[in-house]
């Protein structure tokens, strides 16, 4: 998408808004499964909750992808969308036992994380199959929020713990088809993935049914220009020489998963917004703008950095400013960053702003969420709607104070 079309986009659906380019998100598709084209099965379930727009679900699912996800709504959006149940895995985390079942009702792969639920699942329904969710302890991760595979993480079954597990699968002779781990996102070392794997195989060779192994994801994108990133190809290579050595001494052909969401969507997307005040104090100019952290929370979250440009004065002269919303908090997207001059009006550009934005966004101080744009084949697309007052009320349920009650 080029700064004409942005604004096109901008000019028709209005400020701020969300758009995203498919053919961005098609091509890192294209990339990961080309680079582990080697791989005899290679199953990619892309991560729902980095963006999980129904239009979004229907796109992987027409390039053949399969969906993780973590709670039974993003189950049914799945469903919603199309994807067949054999194709979605259900990770969830400190969730019902009831939860759980209803979700395996619908023919959706389970994927167990602690030894509680693994046991009472396993004794109720001993002949479903379940993928069982290893913490390697392995830290890794570009932020200790999104850090996943340390020892104190919340996620995941111990590798010290397998001796529990076996105990478990004996005693209820239930039907364990897959492992699984997630390290945490971010992940620049493909070391880490590499070190990780053999905690895996070596922890697979204690199941004799096993269809598949799943790596998680947490691939790094680069957030700027000449930004460091995961090594893909390098990854491909490397990894799937592990991979097909390891299915060879278990004697079967296992599919090799992934569940990639930032990845797969983060570049795709940009987060348009309108300048409304400049403000110059006695150390600062704040080029204020019609969003906040409602709509963009990753900075002020993790401080995370996207790169922000200046679509309606592409050429300027370069100064420096402070981007902030319009939010009664801080909400400071950038400090003093060189943008091109910016003037009341003009459209800022936010890059990577596919995963983890309207997803995570919220009605702070009773604001709209914007729009969604799917930008495919040369033309916009609405893929959802801007809020209205309406939507901030439905639900809500007014007392009447007028009416007195007598003692």
């Amino acid at each position: 998408m080029n700064n004409r079309e942005l604004l096109t986009v901008a000019e028709k659906y209005g400020s701020p808004v969300y758009v995203y380019d498919s053919e961005k998100i098609t091509s890192q598709y294209t990339r990961l499964t080309s680079a582990f084209s080697k791989v005899k099965h290679l199953r990619i379930h892309y991560a729902v909750k980095a963006l999980s727009n129904i239009s979004i679900l229907s796109l992987f699912q027409s390039l053949g992808a399969g969906l993780d996800t973590v709670s039974i709504q993003e189950v049914k959006l799945g469903l919603e969308a199309g994807v067949e149940p054999s194709k979605i895995i259900y990770t969830p985390n400190g969730v019902s036992l009831e939860e759980i079942e209803k979700v395996a009702e619908m023919g959706v792969q389970i994927n167990i994380d602690n030894l509680s639920i693994l046991e009472q699942f396993g004794t109720r329904h001993p002949k479903v199959p379940v993928c069982i969710r290893i913490n390697p302890h392995v830290m890794a991760g570009g932020n200790t929020n999104i850090s996943v595979g340390h020892i104190d993480s919340k996620f995941g079954i111990s590798i010290h713990q397998i001796p529990h597990v076996l105990r478990i699968v004996e005693n209820t002779g239930m039907n364990i088809n897959g492992i699984h781990m997630h390290t945490g996102s971010d992940i620049l070392d493909i070391e880490v993935f590499l070190y990780a794997s053999e905690i895996l195989f070596d922890t697979a060779r204690h199941f004799k049914d096993l269809e598949f192994i799943d790596f998680g994801s947490g691939f790094k994108v680069p957030y700027k220009e000449g930004d460091i990133e995961t090594n893909i190809e390098e990854l491909g290579e490397k990894l799937t020489a592990k991979f097909n050595s390891f299915c060879k001494e278990y004697g079967k052909d296992l599919t090799l998963a992934f569940e990639p969401g930032k990845f797969m969507v983060s570049e795709a997307g940009k987060f348009l917004v309108k300048v409304n005040v400049i403000k110059q104090t006695t150390s600062t100019v704040f080029a204020q703008v019609d969003s906040g952290f409602n709509h963009l929370i990753r900075p002020m979250f993790y401080g995370s950095r996207h790169e922000i440009h200046n679509i309606s004065n592409p050429g300027g002269k370069e100064r420096f400013y402070s981007v902030v919303g319009y939010i009664c908090e801080t909400d400071t997207f950038a400090s003093n960053r060189r943008i091109s001059e910016i003037k009341e009006g003009d459209i800022l550009a936010f890059d990577n702003a596919g995963a983890y934005c309207y997803s995570m966004a919220s009605n702070f101080n009773s604001r709209f969420r914007p729009p969604e744009v799917l930008w495919h084949e040369g033309e916009a697309h609405l893929i959802r709607q801007r809020e209205t007052f309406e939507d901030i009320t439905r639900g809500q349920l007014k007392v009447d104070f007028s009416v007195q009650t007598e003692l």
